[in-house]
């Protein structure tokens, strides 16, 4: 098999698995849903965007293979995304009825809690569609008290509020309890006739705690909360005179300033973006040229390098994406020549390769140009000369510029993300503004091979040191078992249903993330100054 035909079947599993992941609840949770006179969660979405105008899925796959004991949740039971809405860019976020009812499990409320990270990051418009029966009480203790559970939110609220992040909520169904302050406390309140509604507590609840027979409508419908309580701005028929709403609103926000990053006329990478599957070796241990990548996706293919014959397993270079300018950190994974031969270069950090690095971040500070972390990387060197080197420092000084830097960054994981490498290369830990995935990466401590074969070391010691005698089959079994499990954890389906990634994409979507993803990050003016803090560089 090729390396491209490889790469196509990593892609064709990518689209069979969004696809499943489109259809929330199923065909019968949606069909339902239609007889009510209600659109579904991306059916809302897809009405209230800019035809054609792009939009950046975040979280598709959030909750994918987690809680099979409570029947799935997926896409985490709610869609987000940045979008354009009357021509304005904005984050949207919209509760999946068919999952739950729209219930709130562990994993919606850090979806959504992410979907505000981003809109305070980049100073966004954010929009909640919401129909959510409210927190999956099986699961309570799980969502409910700590510091980035479901409390979390209406804290956000406030605080965009208060910095001047417009917040418009539309109820479309439910909003039920603890919920109901997410709309009350955004902007507007907008609320659909016959199905929305919103209260603290529901009929049942009403009934059994003080004995009062009412209705939904009576309780907390659309009449009632325009006319009567004033909780809610105004109602509309259906969902999509509310969403036509929201539109006319969206289309006289008034502009703030600009972060000012530069932008000119863009230019068509040098390369064609097919040429990615080709380019990226399906092959772990197989080295290639990252400026070959990186040709399909900067302007003109154009890569001015710094200081290019110097800390070679890593590429920094200025380019510029859709017009865009941007910084490149990317790690390198190919054969060089030397004095001593051929060496080949496996994504490993070295000193010299970090402090390239961390003067690279410094230097982009100071011009306000955007970082791109482009990720194929197994860690920092190790060894005794390596120690000797010094490279806990070295490696120290590049986290440390990483975590100070204070212009946008994105990154995405192209193939290996091992270790301290992660960090250094602008994990999730480091605030990037967006991370995606290819579905070439993986992400762990360390590789499958090696995890394996220290975990089997641990696991035979410990056996051993009970008085039991382990076979070499033994062993061989246990190792499968070990690295079968290790390498289900490797998986960016696994990273991107817990969140550690923003999604998993089609290689040839880059470009389109990185240019929506500054354009959405220049709406934020820079306050801050760069400081590398404690390591002196």
């Amino acid at each position: 098999m090729t390396n491209q035909q490889i790469i196509q079947q990593l892609l064709e599993e990518l689209n069979q698995r969004y696809e499943t992941v489109k259809l929330g609840g199923g065909p019968k949770k949606i069909e339902a849903q239609h007889k009510k006179g209600k659109l579904t969660a991306r059916e809302r979405i897809d009405y209230l965007l800019d035809s054609g105008a792009g939009f950046v899925e975040v979280g598709a796959f959030v909750g994918e293979g987690m809680y099979e004991a409570e029947g799935g949740c997926p896409s985490g039971g709610v869609v987000v995304g940045i979008g354009y809405v009357s021509g304005r860019q904005c984050v949207v976020v919209a509760n999946d009825a068919t999952v739950k009812a729209g219930a709130w499990f562990p994993i919606a409320a850090k979806k959504n809690l992410r979907a505000q990270e981003i809109a305070m990051e980049n100073r966004l418009p954010i929009i909640y569609l919401v129909d959510s029966a409210g927190v999956y009480l099986p699961m309570q203790s799980e969502v409910f008290a700590d510091k980035e559970h479901f409390g979390r939110i209406f804290r956000n609220n406030a605080h965009m509020s208060s910095q001047g992040i417009v917040q418009i909520a539309a109820i479309m169904g439910s909003c039920v309890a603890g919920g109901a302050y997410l709309p009350i406390m955004s902007d507007e309140a907008l609320i659909v006739e016959g199905t929305g509604s919103v209260f603290l507590a529901g009929p049942y609840l009403v009934k059994s705690s003080i004995g009062e027979d009412v209705d939904a409508e009576t309780l907390g419908g659309a009449t009632m909360h325009c006319e009567i309580s004033g909780v809610t701005d105004n109602k509309y028929p259906d969902d999509q005179s509310c969403l036509d709403a929201i539109k006319k609103l969206m289309d006289k926000i008034g502009h703030s300033d600009k972060a000012g990053f530069d932008r000119v006329e863009p230019v068509a990478p040098a390369r064609q973006p097919e040429e990615l599957y080709d380019l990226l070796p399906a092959d772990r241990m197989k080295p290639y040229d990252m400026r070959q990548v990186l040709e399909c996706i900067v302007d003109g293919g154009e890569l001015d390098e710094y200081k290019p014959d110097y800390g070679k397993t890593i590429l920094c270079a200025y380019a510029r994406v859709d017009g865009w300018a941007v910084g490149i950190v990317a790690n390198q994974r190919k054969v060089v020549k030397s004095g001593k031969g051929e060496m080949q270069m496996g994504g490993v950090i070295y000193a010299d390769s970090a402090d390239k690095a961390t003067r690279f971040i410094m230097n982009c500070n100071q011009k306000k140009i955007p970082l791109l972390f482009f990720h194929d990387v197994s860690g920092f060197m190790v060894g005794s000369r390596a120690e000797q080197g010094g490279i806990i420092k070295d490696g120290a000084k590049m986290v440390n510029a990483v975590a100070n830097s204070v212009v946008p960054k994105l990154t995405f994981i192209v193939g290996n993300s091992y270790g301290a490498g992660n960090y250094a290369m602008c994990g999730k830990a480091y605030d990037p503004r967006l991370i995606y995935a290819w579905p070439t990466a993986q992400m762990a401590v360390m590789s499958g091979a090696s995890a394996a074969k220290t975990l089997l070391q641990i696991e035979t010691a410990s056996l051993k040191a009970k008085g039991e005698v382990i076979t070499p089959e033994a062993e061989q079994e246990l190792l499968k078992e070990i690295t079968d499990r290790y390498n289900r954890e490797l998986s960016p389906y696994y990273a991107a249903a817990r969140l550690w990634v923003d999604g998993i994409i089609d290689p040839r979507e880059t470009r389109q993330i990185i240019s929506m993803g500054i354009e959405a990050a220049n709406h934020a003016p820079i306050t801050q100054r760069f400081n590398v803090g404690a390591i002196q560089v």
